[in-house]
């Protein structure tokens, strides 16, 4: 038991050091634009200052305190920890990359980031240890507004991109991209991540262990 955990808390950081360096590429590249929720942060950091990974946590904060009271629970371990260390992470890669001052290298640190940014968050949601807040707050509306969860994360993310639009962030059609964009590499990401965490915790992967039953 403890093995297995530990192996899914190996996954839950890789998966956030990955999506705090997907985020860093894309506002390096964010000529073309950034995701919703990064032109809102990048928004505030410019009229308010602190920094971009900061204001990710204290969004991160307010969305948990609002999320908690309307759904009537705390959140598990995990979304704190996704919502500090994404933040942390974000400063961090900002930091480290470089300024990309062309557009061919911008648009390289954007497809790069796009892609690294998906497979990050399937990697830290195949261990299963807590959403994020901005997922949480997606099941919060989901809940209140009796809609689908499409309507309600399409939604969220207009008004986000918006409001961090008219605060001066970098909306653009890379914003539209990675809207479409990460959820089929999500998908492909977090189907291959189950696979290895179970093959991690269990010595054996799910089809050999079939194949043995079937001996």
């Amino acid at each position: 038991m403890i093995k297995e955990r530990g192996f899914q808390w190996v996954f839950f950081f890789v998966g956030i050091m990955v999506m705090g360096l997907g985020v860093s590429l894309t506002i390096k590249g964010q000529r073309l634009g950034v995701g919703s929720w990064d032109v809102l942060h990048v928004g505030l950091f410019k009229n308010l200052g602190l920094s971009i990974g900061l204001w990710s946590i204290i969004i991160g904060v307010l969305i948990i305190v609002i999320s908690s009271i309307g759904l009537h629970s705390f959140p598990k371990i995990g979304t704190f920890m996704n919502m500090i260390f994404v933040g942390l992470f974000i400063d961090f890669f900002n930091w480290v990359l470089p300024d990309a001052h062309t557009f061919s290298i911008q648009l390289v640190d954007f497809i790069l980031g796009v892609v690294l940014l998906a497979i990050g968050c399937g990697i830290y949601i195949s261990a299963n240890l807590g959403a994020g807040p901005r997922d949480t707050l997606m099941l919060l509306a989901v809940k209140k507004l009796n809609c689908s969860i499409t309507v309600a994360r399409t939604t969220m993310e207009v008004v986000v991109a918006i409001v961090g639009y008219l605060l001066g962030g970098p909306l653009g059609i890379g914003t539209i991209i990675m809207a479409f964009a990460l959820g089929p590499i999500i998908q492909v990401s977090l189907g291959y991540s189950q696979k290895l965490l179970e093959k991690c915790k269990h010595g054996v992967s799910p089809l050999q262990k079939t194949k043995v039953s079937e001996m």
